[in-house]
């Protein structure tokens, strides 16, 4: 079975942000979990560099607008790397093979009758590359960064989006998975209902851009050429097996302020190419501070790498993903972190597995004590285990991490009240503590696709590490070997006060 996942491209006019940051740990969480299940994963992500706005940031200074695109994308690189972000492809749309895909697919879309000539007259914000639509007679403010916007007349080519309303309607209502999350389908459908106008898909004073195939040779708009990299990153028109293996989509992750531009653009150019549509598009939401969104246009930016230099990169996924319902918007305030790292990394994760591994140590010679399973951790292990898959196959990281953590204090629990350390009995204590083992076992496999270096460590001290099978959810029926050596004890994360 295959798995295809993407995030937006990134605008490359800034530095990545925690609003970044958060799309590709979540993409890259998902791509590990479906490798874990033995899916053909393909994970695309990438940068977008094109647009007047590029055009702008690199004029400011002085420089050529190919230098700081080529300087920007090595940065996200570099940044997802450090994050250990697991992508099959990185995109970027100055690259030949893309461009030349972009300019096929409006070639096919030209004499398919979905493109026609005509004239543009109305308003653009430049920050956002989107048309903005007045809903009175004054001068509007573009509805997602509130600046200023621009109005002019050009002529242009005209995408046939009108033509998609019932076409768009009727998908929605028999693909239910197609809008995720769920609350977020009002909104499509409201907008849909009130009619679409047709889509201006070139610029003709943007230089900056993909030349269009025709004579003019327009730009092609900035946001047409983005979302066709979801097709040129896995080799439509030039390498057809790649294609014909991953397409369509599984899952495509994106910022709720993108919603229009993928619930209803870029379903309505699949259509006119009578391309499979994806499967699930998921809009999450935004982190604020003081309830303002982080963004680069406002200001307010959070840091992954002052974050990740201050805390490391595990705790950082970590929190992203566990602090807030996957879908709903999140205030970031650095108490919160601290808070959720020394609850959940420091107290119940590290103490458990640090104090484990120390009565072994001392108790039994630094090797896993003979036990019979407890049938009720057992059973727990099992249950969670289920209702853990359940959870991330709907993309409810959250969710799936309470599921970990509610074994996590069982475990915690479980070994308070047996308190082997006071037992004298050592088959007795070694029971007790092979359970404990056997648990934390599981909880590393199933934290894996979170924080994948402390689950690894974790396998380290527990003394299989070195196991082919263990990053495979297969793995889960794999017990412990009595008498086997555990691993060098080290501590996983450090209080911070």
């Amino acid at each position: 079975m295959k798995f295809y996942i993407t995030t937006p491209i990134y605008y490359v006019n800034a530095r990545p942000h925690i609003g970044h940051t958060y799309t590709s740990v979540a993409a890259d969480v998902l791509a590990r979990f479906y490798r874990m299940l033995d899916y053909d994963v393909f994970f695309l992500t990438g940068t977008d560099e094109h647009g007047q706005k590029i055009a702008t940031a690199a004029e400011e200074r002085n420089i050529s607008p190919q230098s700081l695109v080529d300087e920007m994308s090595e940065v996200y690189k570099k940044l997802w790397e450090k994050l250990e972000i697991t992508y099959d492809r990185f995109i970027r749309t100055t690259e030949p093979k893309h461009v030349e895909v972009v300019r096929k697919i409006f070639l096919k879309l030209l004499e398919s009758g979905n493109l026609y000539k005509g004239e543009y007259s109305g308003y653009y914000c430049i920050h956002c590359e989107s048309y903005v639509i007045p809903e009175n007679e004054t001068i509007p403010l573009c509805p997602d960064c509130k600046r200023p916007v621009k109005k002019f007349t050009e002529p242009t080519y005209f995408f046939k989006l009108s033509n998609y309303k019932e076409k768009l309607e009727k998908y929605y209502s028999e693909n239910p998975d197609f809008i995720k999350p769920d609350f977020r389908k009002n909104e499509i459908l409201n907008f849909v209902k009130k009619g679409l106008i047709d889509l201006s898909v070139t610029r003709k004073n943007v230089k900056w851009g993909i030349e269009s195939p025709t004579p003019e040779k327009y730009s092609i708009y900035v946001w047409v050429d983005a979302l066709l990299n979801y097709l040129s990153g896995v080799g439509y028109l030039y390498e057809p097996e790649t294609f014909e293996k991953y397409w369509p989509p599984d899952v495509q992750l994106i910022g709720k302020d993108i919603m229009r531009f993928h619930h209803i653009i870029w379903p309505a150019i699949l259509m006119a190419l009578n391309l499979p549509l994806p499967k699930t598009i998921f809009a999450h939401g935004w982190w604020n501070i003081n309830r303002e969104k982080i963004s680069k246009s406002k200001g307010n930016i959070v840091s992954p790498e002052d974050i990740i230099e201050d805390y490391g990169v595990e705790p950082l996924r970590f929190f992203l993903m566990r602090e807030v319902p996957f879908g709903l918007d999140g205030e970031y305030t650095e108490e919160a972190f601290k808070k959720r790292y020394n609850s959940d990394l420091v107290n119940d994760l590290g103490n458990l597995v640090n104090r484990t591994l120390n009565l072994v140590e001392k108790r039994f010679n630094s090797e896993i004590p003979y036990g019979s399973p407890d049938e009720k951790l057992m059973d727990m292990l099992k249950a969670a285990f289920e209702n853990y898959k359940e959870k991330m196959s709907k993309i409810a990281f959250s969710e799936a991490i309470e599921e970990i953590w509610n074994v996590l204090g069982y475990l915690n629990k479980f070994l308070d009240e047996k308190a082997p350390w006071s037992i004298e009995d050592d088959k007795e204590a070694g029971r007790v503590l092979y359970n404990v083992l056997e648990g934390i076992r599981v909880i590393a496999l199933l934290l894996s696709p979170f924080i994948p270096t402390t689950a690894k460590r974790i396998w380290d001290m527990l003394g299989i590490g070195k196991d082919p099978y263990i990053e495979k959810f297969s793995a889960i029926e794999k017990r412990l070997v009595p008498g086997n050596k555990i691993g060098e004890r080290v501590i996983l994360f450090k209080r911070r006060k």
